[in-house]
């Protein structure tokens, strides 16, 4: 097998370096940059750069060009802690969902900013009572005319305070089963009646929100797909969200910083532990590589994200043995232990996936309890 990159993506990533140590070097923390690494302006940059909907086709004003350029050009600019946050939902699955589910009008009026960098997305989809269980949504949308009445409440809704849209799920078919009256919509997040509550989590930061929505009204042109079809949609767009590489560098720097820091006095027991984490993030990396050349199975994004996530909560455990007493201390080494548990829970939990892996990819038989 031939695991070289094509020609010319050594230059992506040489140049992909010197865009994010430029952005970085005023930063205390670049661990999970793509979360919680907001900047309008480098967002703008890079829509410069033309590296916004980098694959898209060319006839919806995207780059046209190959998945694994984009893979290289942000694998090395989230590893490196570039604040990507402000645009990086929108590139990552709200592009790609538009692409294959929106209109043409949709695809005009609301790409090209995305692809500019001048607009930042949420996504509304966990609620306080249904977080990895979509079908248990229950904020509702009625239809009223040319408008559709939005009630409910979203959390863990990451980047709402200062998103400009945000893609919404809704329930529109009360009497219908569970996965089949729900809908997807574009809303305006300074439509009246939206209230933005940001949730300060242990780290200090407040990228998750919670979202109250009270009689918003949202134009019935901005329906996104077939109504009542949000379902099969929106497990399209969790292949986006879970197996991208986001799910396997958000902590990469402090890994390599802690390696090298700690190089003339690790013993045995942790250098075999930094080859273990070697070779993970190799098979990680190798994953990613499957869904991005859409080599992978439908589902198999499931067994991406678990591996990536519990990859990266072993890199904070590793880099807080390095650190030592220092890990008490209020640093990034710490402020990373404090984060790690989020990543098997954000984008659905391990257990849940596990659950899709078996049932969906595997084709395992449910326990007779579970039927």
């Amino acid at each position: 097998m031939e695991f070289e990159l094509p020609p010319g993506t050594t230059a992506l990533v040489e140049q992909a370096q010197r865009v994010a140590r430029r952005a970085t070097e005023q930063l205390d923390v670049t661990e999970d940059a793509w979360l919680i690494g907001t900047s309008r302006a480098f967002s703008e940059e890079l829509g410069g750069l033309g590296w916004w909907g980098l694959t898209w086709p060319t006839e919806a004003g995207g780059g046209g060009r190959h998945p694994l350029e984009r893979f290289v050009i942000f694998e090395t600019l989230i590893a490196e802690g570039a604040p990507v946050a402000s645009s990086w939902f929108a590139d990552r699955q709200i592009g790609p969902t538009l692409l294959q589910y929106g209109n043409d009008e949709q695809r005009r009026r609301w790409l090209p900013d995305i692809i500019a960098g001048t607009s930042a997305w949420c996504i509304g989809m966990s609620e306080p009572d249904a977080g990895s269980d979509v079908a248990s949504l229950r904020t509702k949308a009625v239809r009223d005319g040319e408008d559709w009445v939005v009630d409910g409440q979203k959390v863990w809704t990451s980047g709402a305070a200062e998103a400009d849209w945000c893609y919404l799920i809704a329930r529109t078919d009360p009497d219908a089963p569970p996965h089949a009256g729900l809908s997807e919509f574009v809303v305006d997040m300074s439509t009246p009646g939206i209230e933005v509550r940001p949730i300060v989590d242990n780290t200090g930061n407040a990228h998750f929100c919670e979202v109250h929505l009270d009689g918003v009204r949202v134009p019935a042109a901005n329906l996104v797909g077939a109504l009542n079809g949000s379902f099969t949609q929106v497990m399209r767009q969790m292949e986006h969200e879970r197996g991208g590489i986001d799910r396997l560098v958000s902590n990469r720097r402090l890994y390599l910083d802690a390696l090298e820091s700690a190089a003339p006095i690790l013993d045995r027991r942790l250098r075999d532990e930094a080859a273990a984490l070697e070779s993970g993030y190799r098979i990680g990396r190798l994953m990613v590589l499957r869904e991005v050349l859409q080599q992978a199975p439908r589902g198999f994004s499931a067994a991406t994200k678990t591996w990536c996530t519990e990859f990266e909560q072993r890199v904070a455990a590793f880099c807080a043995r390095v650190a030592g007493p220092e890990a008490l201390r209020w640093n990034r080494v710490s402020r990373n232990i404090c984060y790690a548990p989020a990543y098997t829970i954000m984008g659905g939990t391990t257990e849940i996936l596990r659950n899709i892996l078996a049932e969906r990819v595997l084709g395992l038989p449910r326990e007779p309890s579970m039927r």
